[in-house]
């Protein structure tokens, strides 16, 4: 995929000219959005509601192959970059209203290999980021669909599912995850459901892109926000475990309270 929209992107600029076969097939990708994906019927009746009257909103996490159907249709179909093909470990979520109508879905995968001011943040040297990295998830897609008109409802959704996420990761994969990310252009959307929902903003991506060898492509600069799981996420991305952390912080505490109280010293 990445030497695929180099290519593409060469293109664009001029500096080549692909085999028109190709240059169909891309056109025809980047119009239709729908990869593998037969389009299934699906209501678009407007939904004007406050979101206090639809609490609590029922989440579907994207098991059973029409729901699969049904997620690669919404957003191939009404979110603008499309339906990615999602490589690695994942998550899809689809948010429903009354009689099992959708409202939103929302997409995690794989993190990104480095991302400067992300590493910097959790404390990563090359090592650590190597051995931890599955345990950051990165929202990829995140729609709410076009006839749905309820306030607050995007600020909402990253709340419901960071409450629940790390155990759906569990039981998936075997392992939590400790760390949301995701990256926002920061030209096309003003970003309020993120900050609203406590985001943190801890920088912003490069003009140039990892495929431009001679630092002449330019890409949208997009802003990178975080959203820690667990106040000791910092210490599970550095491999203690969360028990740990958790003794530890009893240790110090008691120690504190206690100055004159012996600390127990662990046997090795």
């Amino acid at each position: 995929m990445a030497c695929r929209g180099l290519l593409l992107k060469l293109e664009k600029l001029g500096l080549i000219t692909l085999p028109r076969e190709h240059s169909r097939r891309a056109q025809a990708y980047n119009s239709l959005r729908n990869w593998l994906v037969h389009p299934v019927q699906h209501r678009q009746s407007p939904v004007r509601a406050s979101l206090k009257t639809l609490v609590p909103l029922p989440i579907g996490r994207v098991q059973k192959d029409e729901h699969k159907t049904l997620f690669h249709t919404l957003l191939a179909l009404y979110h603008y970059p499309g339906s990615p093909r999602t490589a690695g470990e994942n998550m899809k979520y689809i948010v429903f209203y009354r009689n099992a109508n959708p409202l939103a879905c929302i997409l995690f995968g794989s993190p990104a290999w480095k991302v400067a001011p992300r590493d910097s943040f959790i404390g990563w040297d090359t090592l650590a980021r190597k051995h931890y990295l599955h345990l950051i998830a990165n929202n990829l897609r995140f729609l709410i669909l076009p006839w749905v008109r309820i306030p607050h409802l995007a600020s909402h959704i990253p709340g419901l599912i960071a409450c629940r996420i790390r155990n759906d990761f569990v039981h998936k994969y075997g392992h939590p995850v400790y760390l949301l990310k995701t990256f926002v252009e920061r030209e096309r959307f003003q970003v309020a459901c993120y900050k609203a929902a406590n985001w943190q903003l801890v920088g912003q991506t490069k003009e140039s892109t990892r495929n431009d060898r001679y630092n002449t492509i330019r890409v949208p600069i997009k802003d990178i926000y975080l959203y820690p799981l667990i106040s000791d996420f910092q210490e599970a991305l550095h491999g203690i475990p969360w028990m740990v952390a958790i003794i530890h912080r009893e240790l110090i505490f008691n120690a504190q309270e206690y100055p004159g109280a012996a600390t127990p010293q662990p046997k090795l």
